[in-house]
């Protein structure tokens, strides 16, 4: 690895080797080769002069590429794309006469984006059904274990720690289905020339309607596509790029709030992302055990989020038929768009599947707050044992202040239950008080919920991606 130039943390650090690869100068430069062998064999199939002997020399050096050729060639011409039309043709001496025949640099580059996208975005889509997978055992391995809930990070009415990892469940499942539609929806760009217009192909074969017809579903059935884009400038809309990335982009959003609820509860000693055994937590305070995935995964969603912005301002600036203004900034938001999203993925499949719970400090944390939460439950019983029920309602409130102060001002427990137990009011023991205390009284229907959802929502969807299960993630510390 050379050190004496910038390198990209997500290559470096954060992204899986299928990812890199998915976005690698050899599965571009393959992609554009197997394009150029597919133009020619459709031209061949359609009428035009092409042997199966040039068919077959482009095939045998489909994936041998001459970077050494391309690259000595484009300080000459300044164009990539010819570069390596050339380059093909010094491999190939019997077909290069016929290589990239009809079409324009858009043909192998922009059909490439699209392949490239549609891989990348598989990928991701095989790594977010593990994630779903892996959260969904987790809420059911803890569909019944109370913990307080929260409103405005204030202690709430109860729920479940299960049932709180269905709200990060379904969030991800929210976006395998835009995933899943985009993904569904992407065509290929096919070969429609330099504006969109297929002027060559009008040249090449005399003004053949019905032929020139056939030529970009011959493409997109060679290529693995149902079909291309019916109409185009030179390039496929950018418009595509905006839906890709704002997939992503979604995927972040859900990552982030999973991340920052962990965060929170890791500072509650409640529950802790995985730690390994000889793991620092800090350079200076060697007891820390700080949420370093967690903050990982804030860290790069936010990126991925942002990045957002990109393709959606180069859809909005396109001119007419093209623009290169698209260029840079595509070679940039695009990829590590994937890349940050696909370390991200990976990041939460590592969490998930290490999370520790800690039910003693939750149930700790719960006893503390519950008195407060059951004073309606209390009144009820106060009410069935003769007392009145507005009058109880004021001292329940007086009292819950006394108790909050002690607990604020004074540093001491929640004593609620003893001043209720000695206000003659409510008629009621602390030991009949103290029967009211089970925190499963007051989850609801957390558990129900909860079960409902992974039998009638998330295990359909595992079913129906049973081929995508079973992977792990190997993350950098």
């Amino acid at each position: 690895m050379s050190t004496d130039r910038y390198t990209s943390p997500l290559s470096e650090r954060y992204a899986s080797k299928e990812m890199q690869y998915i976005f690698s100068q050899d599965m571009k430069f393959r992609t554009w080769r197997r394009l150029w062998i597919a133009l020619a064999e459709t031209e061949k199939e359609l009428g035009l002069n092409i042997t199966q002997e040039q068919i077959d020399e482009l095939k045998a050096h489909a994936d041998d590429i001459n970077y050494d050729v391309a690259k000595a060639r484009e300080k000459e011409v300044r164009h990539d794309v010819m570069s390596h039309v050339y380059a093909y043709g010094v491999q190939c001496p019997k077909a290069k006469g016929i290589i990239h025949l009809g079409a324009t640099s858009c043909y192998v580059g922009d059909n490439t984006d699209i392949i490239v996208m549609t891989e990348a975005l598989k990928l991701v889509q095989k790594k977010l059904v593990n994630v779903i997978a892996e959260l969904s055992k987790f809420a059911d391995k803890y569909k019944d274990q109370p913990t307080l809930a929260f409103t405005h990070f204030q202690p709430a009415q109860p729920t479940t720690v299960g049932k709180r990892a269905t709200l990060w469940t379904q969030e991800f499942m929210m976006d395998l289905e835009d995933l899943e539609y985009v993904l569904g929806t992407i065509k290929l760009l096919g070969s429609k020339g330099t504006t969109g217009t297929q002027a060559s192909f009008l040249e090449l074969f005399e003004g053949d309607q019905e032929t020139i017809d056939k030529i970009d579903p011959m493409i997109a059935a060679k290529m693995g596509f149902k079909e291309c884009y019916p109409v185009s400038g030179q390039t496929y809309s950018r418009k595509v790029d905006t839906r890709v990335v704002n997939v992503l982009a979604g995927i972040a959003a859900s990552a982030h709030k999973m991340s920052n609820d962990i965060r929170l509860l890791q500072h509650l000693k409640e529950v802790e992302e995985p730690f390994e055994k000889s793991q620092i937590g800090s350079s200076a305070m060697a007891y820390k055990r700080n949420p370093m995935r967690s903050e990982r995964i804030a860290s790069l969603s936010r990126y991925v989020m942002v990045d957002a912005l990109n393709p959606a301002i180069t859809s909005a600036t396109q001119w007419f038929e093209r623009t290169l203004d698209d260029s840079a900034n595509k070679r940039l938001s695009v990829p590590e768009g994937f890349l940050a999203i696909d370390g991200i993925l990976d990041l939460c499949l590592n969490v998930v599947d290490g999370l520790v719970v800690y039910p003693k400090v939750i149930e700790k944390h719960m006893m503390a707050e519950l008195p407060f939460m059951a004073t309606e439950n209390i009144m009820m019983d106060a009410v069935k044992a003769g007392g009145d029920r507005q009058e109880l309602h004021e001292r329940i409130r007086e009292l819950s202040m006394e108790a909050g102060r002690n607990v604020k001002v004074e540093g001491k427990d929640n004593n609620l239950l003893e001043l209720i137990a000695a206000d003659p009011a409510f008629n009621l023991t602390l030991e009949e008080l103290q029967k009211t205390m089970d925190p499963k009284k007051y989850v609801g229907r957390a558990q129900e919920q909860t079960e409902s959802f992974i039998a009638k929502v998330v295990n359909p969807v595992l079913d129906s991606h049973k081929e995508m299960l079973g992977m792990t993630a190997e993350i950098n510390v």
